[in-house]
């Protein structure tokens, strides 16, 4: 195996779909990787037969290029960079596990599209407070971008955001290639909630599709998501302005990470959210649709949090109060639904 330089130490935390894509990209760019697996058996199966065989299974990939760990704690301190990719819901279990000043002098690179669910923190924010880890060291992967499609080498995009573009660009740079283009940018705080909105609106579009709606009313229903979208943000900012007394932070909504994230969410049959909605919209309970998925659809921790964070925020947000109604509230969705009808523009 060739020497690698402390510098291009790339560590991944978590084994699921997105993870598994990461790696692909990762490896396929020639990079050597230190990769956090849970489950010890899957690490057996791969390093004896070169693939995840719980996600991705078509994916192979040069083992040399895989330092393999079910200890995250030792993944992390071998890295200089790392990516997390685990479920927001489980992420400070995994975290949990490292001591408070694991992370000092790492950047850490989110590919988490989720709030962490009781304090209904950014990602950013929970590691600035559990690690001390500075803005400028934290960077995040925001799609529009599905772990399928880079299995099959189709071409994606992946947005890097970070507070220094430079930097961001750096990390970028580590995963770009022939079919996985990067856009940078520094508005870091808008697309991670943007990133957790359309998870939520991905599974009302697939209730929508269970309860048998169709294209034109999907299609009313996902230009007022982008408007909710909107007016959340632009409220939420409002509110963060007034705080640190100064002017609110724009957001280019147009760009692939809000709309383009929101629209491939809503409408590909490989979103897990919008296939978990589906389930739910055919009358499947959420514990039976979750054993059906066996993977995590993150608009459904996302909408609880969502309506949580809301309470201080104040946004009118009908879509997401009717997801987290049928979800949460026991709210049958047809009835959920109707309400929705009559109030978009």
């Amino acid at each position: 195996m060739s020497i690698v330089s402390k510098e291009n130490r790339i560590g991944i935390i978590g084994s699921g779909s997105w993870a598994t894509a990461l790696a692909k990209i990762l490896t396929d760019n020639g990079q050597h990787i230190h990769w956090w697996i849970r489950n010890e058996d899957t690490i057996r199966h791969m390093q004896q037969r070169h693939h995840n065989k719980h996600y991705l299974t078509s994916v192979y990939f040069d083992t040399s290029l895989l330092s393999l760990s079910s200890d995250v704690s030792a993944v992390v301190a071998a890295c200089d960079e790392i990516v997390l990719a685990v479920p927001s819901a489980f992420l400070v279990d995994v975290l949990d596990q490292l001591p408070s000043l694991a992370l000092e002098g790492k950047k850490v690179i989110s590919a988490i599209k989720g709030l962490v669910p009781g304090n209904n923190q950014l990602i950013n924010e929970y590691l600035e407070e559990r690690f001390q880890l500075p803005p400028a060291h934290y960077f995040t992967i925001t799609g529009p971008c599905h772990a399928e499609e880079v299995a099959n080498e189709k071409l994606s995009y992946l947005t890097f955001s970070g507070v220094h573009l430079e930097a961001a660009q750096a990390i970028a740079d580590k995963f770009t290639g022939s079919y996985l283009q990067t856009i940078v940018n520094t508005d870091m705080i808008g697309v991670q909630l943007a990133a957790v909105m359309k998870n939520i609106y991905a599974l009302g579009a697939g209730i929508a599709h269970g309860l048998e709606y169709g294209d034109n009313f999907l299609s009313v229903y996902i230009t007022n998501c982008f408007r909710e979208m909107q007016a959340f943000l632009e409220q939420y900012e409002a509110q963060k302005a007034e705080l640190r007394g100064s002017e609110p932070v724009v957001h280019n909504y147009s760009a692939s990470a809000y709309l383009g994230d929101l629209l491939v969410t809503c409408y590909s049959l490989h979103s897990r959210n919008r296939t978990f909605g589906n389930m739910i919209g055919k009358g499947y309970s959420v514990k039976a649709a979750q054993l059906e998925l066996n993977m995590i659809a993150e608009g459904y921790y996302a909408s609880k949090c969502m309506y949580e964070m809301n309470k201080g925020i104040g946004a009118l947000m009908p879509v997401a109060q009717a997801v987290y109604a049928v979800l949460w509230q026991q709210v049958h969705p047809s009835e959920a639904f109707l309400s929705l009808e009559k109030g978009f523009i």
